[in-house]
């Protein structure tokens, strides 16, 4: 396992999420899963991810239900954060956090009492730096495919390109 502090650890995250405006947010309903993206607040991740929603939106329920969440990234590293989700209906956290792109995206304003902030609590992350994620996917095909998944067969590469 690592050595690294929760401080240190907190900071390895924020270097790999902080370019990515767009995560995918997983949560869960009845039926299973299921992924949408979100546009990231642009602040200092501090072991917490907000997002903007409001209240007459599927996941706003799906929180209120089950707060076990996902949020994947993907850029220069592929990043994968699960944690606990709350809806927060701080009038100053949202003010804080509230851009111009949000009044055209959701057509309102911040103090509007339907929008609401989704606060996820980190609690686990993994990440895959780019040159690697070539062994996973072809850990995964095997896998899919039925076919021999033995640790010895990871380092082999399928060609998705051609």
């Amino acid at each position: 396992m690592s050595n690294m502090t929760r401080q240190e650890e907190i900071e390895s995250l924020r270097e790999l999420i902080k370019d990515i405006d767009t995560a995918m947010l997983t949560t869960v309903t009845e039926e299973g899963l299921i992924s949408r993206p979100m546009k990231t607040q642009e602040v200092e991740f501090d072991g917490d991810l907000w997002f903007f929603t409001k209240k007459e939106t599927n996941k706003y329920e799906e929180i209120l239900h089950d707060q076990d969440v996902n949020v994947a990234y993907a850029g220069k590293s592929y990043v994968s954060v699960r944690g606990r989700a709350e809806i927060v209906e701080d009038l100053e956290k949202k003010k804080e956090l509230w851009s111009k792109a949000y009044e055209k995206i959701m057509n309102t304003s911040y103090d509007d009492p339907h929008v609401v902030l989704i606060k996820v609590k980190a609690e686990a992350a993994e990440y895959w730096e780019t040159g690697n994620i070539t062994k996973k996917v072809a850990f995964f095909y095997k896998r899919i495919t039925g076919q021999n998944s033995k640790s010895s067969d990871i380092n082999e590469t399928i060609e998705l390109n051609k």
